[in-house]
């Protein structure tokens, strides 16, 4: 079974763990995932999802009707339906987070009000949605918060629900109800986007599970019963499926922090730029190769990931270590 969000090849072994034939068919088409114990976790849908539901169900409903559900392409490729509540023209969609249990957006409630048909599709960006107080590389001062790729799905939305009414485009007005005493609760404040939510989504799925952001990862690691360090999101989502039975954390660059608060009882999990050049930092010295990946996925890469633990085990004996490829494959392991 392949997860079509992630395209993550799920063991055979974990599938026959999980009896429940209707939570495998959720699985299968992407909206939750499966774990080395045969548990299934639900996905949520994210800001960009739920934003582009609304919008969607406001121009399909514009000439009367009513809808409780629409369905999406999100970024990751899955069409999935979503649950409105869409009345002449005016919409709402609730955030659902799925199994994530700290998502602070979780229920709040996107509101898109049909304007107009009109030649293009277009959006007008209202209240509780934020926007930037500062020029940044990619948006600029006073812009709405709005990440690309859920942009994307919000006007791919739109445009989908203008065909099926034979139009060229529509004007929508949307914004998040109560998003700006919402957005107190997230890291906007820091980041310099005032007045309201983000509206993000990179795959228009939210993962049921916490990445731990804003606080101690290495700390977090030292009080763990037994714990999973890993650098990056592609190695929380991984290692979060592998050991349902661990508190696995994001620690990014820190490895060495995190291996030293504890003399035992880690395993560090995850891709092999940071960990392969944590463990050997001049391994691409006279290789000819520019970047680890690309020296992974040379013929001398099999080599190269088995020196790398075999050294690192000579160098903390008491912790293991589990380097993968992006797609959750184990390229090398050592308790």
């Amino acid at each position: 079974m392949i997860d079509p969000a992630s395209k993550f090849e799920y063991p055979d072994a974990w599938v026959s763990l999980c009896r429940d034939r209707a939570e495998l068919a959720l699985v299968q088409c992407g909206l939750a995932v499966l774990t080395s114990d045969g548990t299934v976790l639900r996905r949520g849908f994210t800001t960009g999802t739920t934003a582009a539901a609304a919008c969607k169900a406001a121009i399909v409903s514009a000439e009367g009707g009513e809808l409780d559900s629409v369905d999406v392409r999100l970024a990751c490729g899955i069409v999935a339906p979503v649950d409105v509540t869409a009345r002449d023209g005016i919409a709402s969609c609730f955030k659902y987070s799925g199994d994530y249990p700290g998502d602070v957006t979780a229920g709040i409630e996107f509101r898109a009000m049909f304007v107009r048909f009109q030649d293009e599709v277009a959006l007008d960006v209202g209240t509780g949605i934020g926007r930037w107080d500062h020029d940044t590389p990619r948006y600029g001062k006073g812009t709405p918060a709005i990440s690309h790729t859920a942009m994307d799905c919000i006007v791919d939305s739109m445009a989908s629900a203008c065909a099926t009414r034979g139009k060229r485009g529509a004007l929508v007005r949307l914004e998040a109800i109560d998003g700006e005493r919402i957005a107190l609760q997230t890291l906007n404040g820091r980041i310099g986007v005032v007045g309201g939510i983000s509206v993000l989504g990179s795959t228009g799925l939210v993962e049921p599970w916490d990445d731990h952001l804003g606080q101690d990862s290495v700390e977090r690691a030292r009080r763990a019963e037994r714990a999973v360090v890993t650098t990056g999101r592609v190695g929380l989502r991984y290692g979060r499926l592998r050991y349902p039975d661990r508190e696995v954390v994001l620690i990014g660059a820190k490895i060495q922090a995190a291996l030293d608060s504890r003399s035992k009882g880690l395993i560090l999990f995850g891709l092999p730029a940071l960990i392969i050049r944590f463990i050997e930092p001049t391994v691409l010295e006279g290789t000819g190769y520019r970047t680890i990946e690309e020296l992974v996925s040379s013929a001398e890469g099999e080599r190269v990931v088995r020196d790398s633990i075999e050294k690192f085990k000579l160098m903390h004996p008491g912790h293991g270590i589990v380097i993968i490829d992006r797609r959750g494959k184990v390229l090398g392991e050592a308790a």
